[in-house]
């Protein structure tokens, strides 16, 4: 028994339990907790000091009730009688915070900051400053974001389209809401009309303020099918006759007269090099006469040009051409195009043709009335009025003009003294010249072709114009294009190296060696650059051993210069490509002394043959010195403290000792060395002949196969 408060106010044996509690007496007597091995034992009454005090209240929830409270307790085994126990005790009945499950609550932050991020964006444009309400964000700070990170110039009240708004709000951290159902995978692809893919957010015009236009038209077709003769009659020129090897290597742009009415015609090439010029051509037109040669039917670059008006959703006008011709089958060349779905008139389809003769000038108005009629069904309209947008066509580098772009006004009004962008160039119009090369412009309208002077550098074809509102805006854009094509070209040369490098492993070639040939290229125009640059580029040549691939350094318009000569002194075997430019002296006299050879070319498909047996050679190099003799090897002989010899047989003129020698295997030069020694049965000999057998041991090689080639040459005097 512990102590316990005595009935009469001594001490007695009171209650005690194991967690050391309080009892109190029923006439007010304290006690002490003790321990007792009984439970459920009784109060005890002990003799004692006596209080006579009333008995005070056990507090809730600590120890055991008195008698009044029947309910029985839970067992704690824990023993313990101090102030430390106590709070053990209660704070166990607590619990700890260190344990508590944190999961939910910090999802639920989440979710929360998540929503504050979300914003929802309307399917139609909104004006940039809306869009800047949207996103929580100054119309300024939207505007320097769609120059800097979009490349796309912008203004607050000009509309910007969905995909436009997604990416702004994207780049400063917003989330765009919506269901994941509406979200498709072609959803991803930017739309051509989009202001990222223009660089310029595009204004609707105002229906009264639109007026009619001349149409373009595109000249499409095989090469030497008669596209620039045709043009030749039309515009009372002799293009053709001026143009290397008799064929178009360069887009152009002409305007001429018709009964009064203006059309504007563009002149693409028909070799397969230049597919990119004639997308560019069929892109930008309204109208694409098919150029078919009635004595040659449809060919290669027929079908292609078909695919291209087909993509870029022009009308086609089949102009069969030649028809004076003894051999002219005009009916075989429309029977042969209904097998890429054109069906013409003459068959039941809806396809405008004139049979017609360029040299001689037969049918030709009729042709061009055939034009007047499908532009008047179209009902072409443009907005003269505001700032001046189009396209860059072709691009060069004239003396004393600089930089000359032929370019096509698609959209208001060009003038000398605007301030414009292309691309990742900019400029101010200097001057203005018709495409004759010599009448002075004020300024330009819709579908109007000209020759725009004032550009800082070069542009690409197919780069769009758009006027700007100040040089250091147009500046500014032109910088940020140039880093933004370059963070792209940086990302698309990474993605292209992961893929070759996992087709190289898969199909076996990682194990062949990869040897790369550089070539610069400077051609008169920039289309002519490009195409030239794409076809080597697609050059490619292997056998069991290597692979020969074309790596272009530079690829631009205009002259050769020292520059040019410096890059290519860098890489060793590089080769200069002229494409009808010419080198200046102070360039030809660099490349003399850096033994840098220039080759110079007029015809497009000279200078890719020149480039293909220059690979050969690379893959398969012509050995040096003159030959005087061969031996093939019939076994490999291990001598202890002479290495391994040659078993061989002189298959080929005379091998001396210590002659130069090549080792062959294949095609492949393996080594080149020197004979060391040279036996015949068992005594050193100076030479063998044709038909002698011999053991060959060479200078630092002993990696000899059964039938190796070990040639023998004399090094040539230079």
């Amino acid at each position: 028994g512990g102590r316990g408060g005595g009935r009469g106010g001594g001490r007695g044996g009171g209650r005690g339990d194991f967690a050391g509690g309080r009892g109190a007496s029923d006439s007010g007597g304290r006690g002490g907790g003790g321990v007792d091995v009984s439970v459920n034992s009784d109060r005890g009454d002990g003799a004692g000091r006596g209080r006579d005090r009333p008995a005070r209240k056990k507090p809730a929830g600590r120890g055991r009730g008195d008698g009044d409270n029947p309910r029985r307790q839970r067992v704690n085994l824990r023993l313990g009688t101090g102030k430390k126990g106590r709070q053990a005790q209660r704070s166990q009945k607590r619990g700890s915070l260190r344990r508590r499950n944190r999961t939910a609550e910090k999802e639920a932050k989440e979710e929360a900051a998540m929503e504050r991020r979300t914003v929802s964006l309307p399917d139609n444009p909104i004006t940039v400053s809306e869009l800047a309400e949207v996103i929580d964000q100054t119309p300024v700070s939207v505007i320097k974001f769609l120059m800097t990170n979009l490349g796309v110039m912008a203004s607050m009240t000009q509309m910007v389209d969905n995909p436009t708004c997604v990416a702004v709000a994207e780049g400063f951290g917003k989330i765009v809401g919506g269901d994941d159902e509406d979200w498709d995978d072609e959803d991803d692809e930017i739309d051509e009309d989009s202001a990222l893919s223009v660089g310029f957010i595009v204004d609707e015009d105002d229906p009264e303020d639109l007026q009619p236009r001349p149409p373009v038209v595109t000249i499409m077709g095989h090469v030497d099918h008669g596209k620039t003769t045709l043009l030749d009659y039309i515009r009372k020129s002799n293009v053709a006759a001026g143009e290397a090897g008799g064929i178009t290597q360069a887009i152009d742009a002409y305007q001429v007269k018709h009964n009064g009415q203006t059309i504007s015609f563009i002149d693409t090439p028909g070799h397969a090099a230049f597919t990119d010029m004639r997308e560019r051509g069929a892109n930008i037109t309204d109208i694409v006469v098919l150029v078919v040669a009635a004595d040659d039917s449809v060919m290669q670059q027929t079908a292609d040009s078909i695919a291209c008006a087909r993509q870029a959703g022009v009308p086609l006008i089949v102009a069969v051409n030649k028809c004076d011709l003894e051999t002219a089958d005009p009916n075989r060349v429309k029977s042969d195009l209904t097998q890429y779905d054109v069906l013409t008139e003459d068959l039941g389809g809806d396809i405008l043709t004139a049979d017609i003769s360029a040299k001689a000038g037969t049918n030709i108005d009729e042709l061009l009335d055939k034009i007047m009629l499908q532009a008047e069904v179209q009902d072409l309209k443009a907005n003269p009025y505001p700032d001046a947008q189009g396209v860059v066509i072709e691009a060069r580098v004239e003396q004393g003009l600089g930089t000359v772009a032929t370019s096509l006004i698609q959209r208001g009004t060009l003038r000398v003294g605007d301030i414009f962008v292309a691309g990742s160039t900019s400029g101010k119009v200097k001057a203005l010249i018709a495409t004759d090369g010599k009448t002075r412009m004020e300024e330009a309208g819709p579908s109007t072709p000209v020759n725009i002077v004032g550009w800082n550098g070069v542009p690409s074809a197919g780069d769009l114009i758009v006027v700007a509102e100040d040089e250091k805006t147009a500046r500014e854009l032109a910088i940020s294009r140039e880093r933004i094509q370059r963070e792209r070209a940086g990302d698309r040369y990474q993605v292209d190296l992961m893929q070759s490098i996992t087709q190289n492993i898969f199909s076996g070639e990682a194990m062949k060696e990869r040897r790369e040939m550089c070539v610069v290229v400077k051609a008169d125009v920039q289309g002519s650059a490009e195409a030239l640059t794409r076809s080597l580029s697609e050059l490619k040549l292997e056998d069991d051993e290597a692979i020969v691939t074309i790596k272009v350094l530079i690829s631009e318009a205009g002259e050769v210069s020292k520059s040019d000569i410096a890059v290519a002194s860098v890489t060793q075997d590089t080769t200069v490509l002229a494409f009808n430019v010419a080198a200046n002296f102070a360039a030809q006299e660099d490349a003399r002394m850096a033994n840098v050879p220039i080759e110079y070319f007029s015809i497009i498909y000279d200078a890719i043959e020149s480039v293909e047996s220059r690979m050969q050679e690379v893959l398969s190099p012509t050995p040096e010195g003159e030959y005087v003799g061969a031996a093939l090897v019939q076994e490999v002989f291990n001598i202890g403290g002479t290495g391994n010899i040659a078993g061989s047989r002189c298959t080929d003129g005379i091998i001396k000792k210590g002659s130069n020698v090549r080792i062959m295997r294949g095609d492949k030069i393996l080594a080149e060395s020197r004979v060391r020694t040279l036996r015949s049965f068992k005594s050193e000999v100076d030479s063998i002949t044709e038909g002698d057998e011999c053991g060959v041991g060479l200078i630092d090689f002993e990696d000899f196969e059964p039938g190796d080639v070990i040639e023998s040459y004399v090094e040539a005097k230079k």
